[in-house]
């Protein structure tokens, strides 16, 4: 199966999630030659009629979960 090339597009979802009324009408992912971002939009109103505005953010990197660095001979220094 070919793989589909998502470069330069973008993709809004509706946004149902929390009673937040700050929160954004629609979410989603778009790729500018190959950069990640998340986008948000709002339903706004104005002189005339309805329009989406939103926000461009550069998609951060999931940050990686680690434990307690383990120190080599740390038990040597114990007294008991």
């Amino acid at each position: 199966m070919a793989q589909y090339d998502n470069t330069n597009t973008f993709a809004l979802f509706k946004n149902d999630q929390g009673d937040n009324p700050k929160r954004p009408n629609y979410t989603g992912n778009m790729n500018v030659d190959g950069i990640e971002f998340r986008i948000s939009g709002w339903i706004r109103e104005g002189a005339n009629g309805k329009f989406i505005s939103g926000t461009v953010q550069l998609k951060e990197p999931k940050a990686e979960v680690r434990g307690k660095p383990v120190v080599e001979g740390a038990d040597e220094d114990v007294p008991f």
